[in-house]
C-alpha cells in the first residue's frame, strides 16, 4: 500500500467543496489515515514550494496559500499516488478532463483546488513535512476486501 498527500487549498474551503472532494477519494476506496486543518507558515511554504521560490509568481502563490487555513490529508491504497493524481486531473482546470476534480470544479492553473504528491518519493517527504508520526493512523478499513482482490 502507498500513502500520498493531498492538500485542499484555500479555494476549496472558500467554495465549500471539501465534502465533494473528500467524497471522491472515499468513493474510490482510498483509506484516510491523516487529516488536519492548519495555517501554513512562511518557512513551510518555502520548503513545500522550493522549486517555485525564485519564480515571479511565488509571492502570489504564497499569499494565496496563506489566505485561509488548508486541509492536509494522507490517503492510502494500492498505487495511491497515481490514483490520486488521476482523480485530481491536469494542473489546469481548463485543460483537465471532465470527471476529474479539477476538470469538474476548477477553471484555473493556480487556483486549482488541490495539491497531490507527484511520486512515491515526494509523497513520503511531503507526509513527513505536514504530519507528525502520531497524527497518522493505522486502522483496519473493513471494506477493503470489496475494493481490492486478494492478490492486489
Amino acid at each position: 500500500m502507498e500513502t500520498t498527500l493531498v492538500i485542499l487549498k484555500p479555494d476549496t474551503l472558500q467554495r465549500n467543496l471539501m465534502a465533494d472532494i473528500i467524497g471522491r477519494f472515499e468513493k474510490k476506496g482510498l483509506k484516510l489515515v491523516g487529516l488536519k486543518m492548519m495555517s501554513i507558515s512562511d518557512a513551510l511554504i518555502a520548503e513545500h514550494y522550493e522549486h517555485h521560490v525564485q519564480k515571479p509568481f511565488f509571492t502570489e502563490l504564497k499569499s494565496f496559500m496563506q489566505s485561509t487555513p488548508v486541509v492536509v490529508m494522507a490517503w492510502q491504497g494500492v498505487e495511491a499516488v497515481a490514483m490520486v493524481r488521476q482523480i485530481l486531473g491536469s494542473t489546469s482546470g481548463r485543460k483537465a478532463d471532465i470527471g476529474t476534480i479539477r476538470g469538474d470544479l476548477s477553471n484555473s492553473v493556480s487556483h486549482n483546488l488541490v495539491h497531490g504528491s507527484d511520486s512515491v518519493e515526494t509523497a513520503e517527504k511531503e507526509i513527513k513535512r505536514f504530519f507528525k508520526e502520531d497524527e497518522l493512523f493505522d486502522w483496519k478499513k473493513s471494506d477493503l476486501e470489496h475494493v481490492y482482490a486478494s492478490d492486489e
